[in-house]
């Protein structure tokens, strides 16, 4: 690869990092009454995510569906089997309560996100029912068709999971 490619990564992972952190920081500015800043990173954050887009596209790695749907299978299976499990010994490690419990749960969400990537890619080219997705807004666990009663992951009520269609 070549150094501009290495660079468009880069780009693309710094300006992801940008739009998750605006939308944070717009919310803690809602929740202080500061409407005006929030909706300015939120405009930020929309910005950061047309140049991430962009990286990714420029770089080559936006492909077929199949390759995507792979991409993504593989993605959170590494995350499933070696990141966050690697993650969380640490955190036990150091007593990073609040860490652990944040890794306990992308972890388990992040299996269910490999098994959706699975069924997506085995049905790829099929006739399949068409459903909406419900996301738990605490730990991320991702449920199709509707929303369960609580989150089997981390117990949140079904009625604060979000809508995704």
């Amino acid at each position: 690869m070549t150094k501009s490619y290495d660079n468009l990564k880069a780009a693309f992972a710094g300006e992801s990092q940008a739009n998750r952190r605006y939308l944070a920081f717009a919310e803690k500015a809602d929740t202080e009454g500061f409407v005006q800043v929030a909706r300015l990173f939120r405009a930020a954050a929309a910005a950061e995510t047309v140049h991430a887009l962009t990286h990714l596209r420029t770089a080559g790695d936006v492909k077929s569906t199949t390759e995507n749907l792979q991409v993504a299978v593989d993605g959170e299976h590494y995350e499933a089997v070696t990141m966050y499990p690697d993650f969380i010994k640490q955190a036990e490690a150091e007593g990073e309560k609040k860490a652990l419990n944040s890794f306990r749960w992308a972890l388990e969400a992040e299996k269910g996100h490999e098994q959706l990537y699975k069924e997506a890619l085995a049905s790829l080219g099929t006739t399949t029912e068409e459903y909406d997705y419900y996301v738990c807004p605490v730990c991320g666990h991702t449920h199709p068709r509707n929303a369960p009663d609580k989150c089997p992951v981390c117990g949140t009520p079904g009625t604060r999971f979000q809508k995704v269609h």
